[in-house]
């Protein structure tokens, strides 16, 4: 394939688009490592927006690229980080050592870039993949397949849960001989070759339990609740907190306030403990051994007290030897029902329009997508990198890395009540925290510049004529361009009980129609002065836009 050349850019492009007309979201493309990435990112330059008859406007399809680089490897995954997420392929390896027990599970606390991966928001990880499912590609018999049920389904959860990549769930077939024999034989099909269906049954499987059926693992309990599970937590976005382990093969950590895992991995015994959930008062339905239902639980109850707390057994020798619970599966609240809905739901008009900007400055507004949990708030740090420009200092007032803002009026409901608050006193975009003299609300410290939970649905309490939609976070501000570096400036999310979000590799050009190329690289979002800045936590996409 001469993808050198424009025609033959054209025409690939040409294909996607037409996928893209008729409902495709996405692409994996295969065997990347195998073309130079410029000719990649000029023929996707050419790749339109998702079709606006099924997508919001300006949405950009989801394309990851497959790059096997297993380390020490001539052409590596890192050359591709800026055409979308890599197929993470050490990932299948680290996993699966640790649920053979070839190291303690325990191990996996810092699993992740340390381990000489990808940084997360460029990584796309997975247990096993079509090719090394059957020992094809970077595979070989380490890696777990659904040949092996329970470590598998222990592997999965894992992933689920771990904040770290963006988790794809392999769903597929059995068939005779085994995973590394009849490796090559097609879909389960009739005397006629033509494919058989895939049957649902009364328990939700598909297995029929021939030797040669549609599996579904996506539909194995442990792994189709997890991924609830995982949506819960906040996906890669919050950190783990309240890690446990024994040294070995148990372990336990919380996510977000919203979520709590427990495994019991060793080769036998219970183990029985208070656990800290880091979650709300209640009843909650163990996800793993069964579901809510509107009148309890199908599964294990488990009871968090006041303070977080819950006492779990889990006995080593059950076929799932872990539990997990979310707020979203709550006893007594239904499948999937009940749990917390972020945001608020008071209705109110829009906002009346801003200010004009001092003389010198341009109304300039960033929104940072991401689902937050009541409680928390999200804030933005920012300006110049200490890298790119000297005269940097701690001091948000003398410092030459932060830039001047004033902030507009964004609504004055109750559910402004803590933006309105903690832009008092807030005159720089910086790095530092809270300026000397910046406001409070409730006894809490602004932590940098903040943000306010938006919605561009008119009968919102957060609406905004500039928002992308619900949980948005926005500031609408002011700014001096003349302190920017050619327009551009940089910013990260931070938010309250979490932290930092994600380091980010932007894509050198935005999408929207005031996109436009940064002037130099780095970890944190480049957005564009006197522009609409839109992100979402934690990942490379960028769009900015004129007003």
């Amino acid at each position: 394939m001469k993808l050198s050349s424009d025609y033959v850019r054209q025409k690939i492009a040409d294909f996607f688009n037409d996928l893209i007309e008729i409902g495709v979201a996405g692409f994996r493309v295969d065997a990347c490592k195998h073309m130079w990435p410029g000719d990649m990112e000029a023929m996707y330059s050419k790749v339109s927006n998702l079709n606006t008859r099924w997508f919001p406007a300006n949405t950009q399809p989801f394309i990851f690229n497959e790059v096997i680089d297993l380390g020490g490897e001539a052409i590596g995954s890192g050359e591709y980080v800026h055409l979308g997420r890599i197929t993470e392929f050490k990932y299948c390896n680290h996993i699966a050592s640790a649920f053979r027990k070839q190291y303690p599970i325990s191990s996996l606390k810092t699993l992740g870039e340390d381990w000489g991966m990808l940084p997360s928001g460029s990584a796309l990880v997975f247990v096993d993949n079509h090719d090394n499912q059957r020992g094809h590609g970077a595979g070989g018999e380490l890696i777990l397949t659904l040949f092996e049920p329970r470590p598998y389904k222990l592997a999965s959860a894992f992933k689920m849960a771990w904040p770290y990549g963006h988790v794809r769930i392999l769903s597929s077939y059995r068939w005779p001989g085994g995973r590394m024999g009849n490796d090559g034989m097609g879909p389960p099909s009739h005397g006629d070759d033509s494919i058989k269906d895939v049957v649902i049954n009364a328990d939700g499987s598909c297995d029929d339990g021939s030797d040669h059926t549609w599996t579904c693992e996506h539909r194995w309990r442990p792994i189709g609740n997890m991924a609830e599970w995982r949506n819960k937590a906040g996906g890669e976005w919050y950190n783990v907190e309240h890690w446990w382990d024994n040294g070995g093969n148990q372990l336990s950590f919380s996510r977000n306030g919203a979520a709590f895992i427990a495994f019991n991995y060793e080769d036998g015994g219970t183990l029985s403990r208070d656990f800290q959930t880091g979650m709300p008062a209640g009843s909650y339905c163990d996800v793993i051994s069964g579901d809510a239902t509107d009148s309890g639980c199908t599964g294990a109850t488990i009871n968090v007290d006041g303070g977080g707390m819950a006492s779990i057994s889990i006995d080593a020798s059950s076929e799932d030897p872990f539990v997990a619970i979310h707020v979203g599966a709550c006893a007594g609240c239904g499948n999937g029902g009940g749990g917390v809905t972020p945001g608020p739901t008071t209705p109110s008009g829009p906002t009346s329009a801003p200010t004009p900007p001092p003389e010198g400055y341009q109304r300039t507004v960033v929104q940072v997508m991401a689902q937050t949990m009541p409680g928390q708030d999200l804030f933005v740090r920012g300006g110049i990198d200490h890298d790119q420009r000297p005269g940097c200092t701690e001091n948000a007032a003398t410092s030459a890395c932060a830039v001047s803002i004033t902030h507009n009026d964004m609504g004055s409901t109750p559910h402004y009540d803590g933006y309105n608050d903690w832009k008092v006193g807030d005159t720089k975009l910086d790095w530092y925290g809270a300026e000397s003299g910046q406001g409070t609300h409730g006894g809490v410290t602004a932590v940098g510049t903040p943000l306010v939970w938006t919605s561009d649905d008119p009968t919102s309490a957060g609406y905004q004529p500039t928002s992308k939609g619900e949980h948005y976070w926005m500031v609408d501000m002011n700014m001096n361009c003349d302190e920017t570096e050619d327009g551009w400036f940089e910013v990260k999310a931070y938010v309250t009980s979490v932290g930092w979000e994600g380091d980010i590799n932007q894509p050198g050009t935005c999408t929207g129609t005031a996109g436009g190329s940064r002037p130099y690289s780095s970890t944190n979002h480049m957005a564009r002065c006197g522009k609409i800045n839109t992100f979402v936590a934690s990942s490379n996409s960028c769009e900015i836009d004129e007003f």
